[in-house]
């Protein structure tokens, strides 16, 4: 988070963009988090290998803990303690998360995602994960959210007390709908970066002022 008193509904997070150039990436990064409130930021591996995918978080993990917002590396656990990052994000399956959260819960967090249907959902839950993301890194493609990661959201918030993150969609508008199914966070990726990263932001987050509705104290 990037605020002493976090806003008590549905909040941020971003996502760096596939192929983003390091520099680029760095001042948009900056730009947008001085926007608004964002909850933290995914950054994940993509085609990059290690050495590339390393040099770029070396420049953006620094970027946003300045700033106060959690950086979760989606990808080399290796990375992710080099760069001293706040949490990893694993999608490799049950037995690798399992192993992830001995390993590591409790000196960072430890987040899940990969879940089409319920079922695989709650095998994934049972481990206790900080949070089920809701979604694929890089195929926010349209501009409202995907109606699957809706329901699958709407449904988990409902039932689950794992926090969960559902995708939006290319349009900063789409956080409404994602709010609206009682998710903890709604991810941005393709609608904040590539444009005027500060602007989708601080949009965003007057959307989530005005229409999100409050959790319980």
């Amino acid at each position: 988070m990037n605020e002493q008193s976090p806003p008590n509904r549905c909040r941020l997070v971003l996502i760096a963009p596939p192929d983003a150039e390091p520099e680029q990436f760095e001042t948009e990064l900056d730009a947008a988090l001085a926007a608004g409130d964002v909850a933290s930021l995914i950054l994940p591996q993509y085609a990059m290998d290690e050495d590339r995918f390393q040099a770029f978080a070396e420049r953006a993990v620094p970027t946003a803990q300045q700033r106060g917002v959690a950086v979760i590396i989606a990808g080399d656990s290796r990375v992710a303690g080099r760069v001293h990052a706040d949490g990893i994000h694993i999608e490799a399956g049950r037995q690798e998360l399992a192993d992830a959260i001995v390993r590591l819960q409790g000196r960072m967090m430890v987040g899940t995602g990969g879940a089409k249907t319920r079922d695989d959902a709650l095998d994934l839950g049972e481990l206790r994960p900080d949070y089920l993301f809701f979604g694929r890194f890089g195929y926010d493609r349209d501009a409202e959210p995907h109606p699957r990661n809706l329901t699958l959201g709407r449904w988990w918030a409902e039932m689950i007390e794992v926090p969960c993150i559902v995708l939006g969609g290319t349009d900063v508008a789409s956080v409404e709908a994602v709010a609206a199914t009682g998710a903890e966070f709604v991810a941005l990726s393709a609608a904040v970066f590539g444009g005027d990263a500060a602007k989708a932001v601080a949009e965003a987050n007057a959307i989530l002022d005005r229409t999100a509705p409050r959790f319980e104290e």
